[in-house]
């Protein structure tokens, strides 16, 4: 569960800098609602694994945060088409990974509250992809 905890907080952060590059305010509202959710996931999870008795990360931890170098390094778009396609992409591979951490791995509460995010994620993808047109 912290693995995709620490997954949550590298989807805040990328958040971040989307929202900081976005000039359309539409745009901006959307990806901060959105971001809004990874938060919310991100408390639920956390809350989750300390009433397993666990210690809930607080960080996305060292391989994300070099992940998270390697990606500004790389640089954030900054033009509203590539920032929504590098949200969509984020998205989709945060659903790929996090179907591949939990799969039956979980308590069926556990396995509630994933399935839950995850279908918030796929809206998101959705909600992106009428924006991007």
């Amino acid at each position: 569960m912290n693995e995709y905890l620490r997954g949550e907080y590298m989807g805040i952060h990328s958040y971040e800098h989307y929202i900081k590059n976005a000039q359309d305010s539409n745009i901006k509202a959307a990806l901060q609602q959105i971001q809004q959710d990874h938060k919310q996931h991100a408390a639920k999870i956390a809350e989750r694994i300390q009433n397993l008795g666990g210690k809930a990360d607080e960080d996305n931890g060292f391989m994300g945060s070099v992940s998270e170098a390697m990606m500004n390094l790389k640089g954030f778009p900054d033009e509203t088409k590539e920032i929504l396609k590098g949200a969509i992409k984020g998205q989709q591979m945060g659903i790929q990974t996090t179907e591949k951490i939990v799969r039956g791995d979980l308590d069926p509460e556990s396995q509630q509250i994933v399935e839950n995010n995850l279908s918030e994620d796929r809206a998101h993808i959705e909600q992106l992809n009428n924006l991007l047109q």
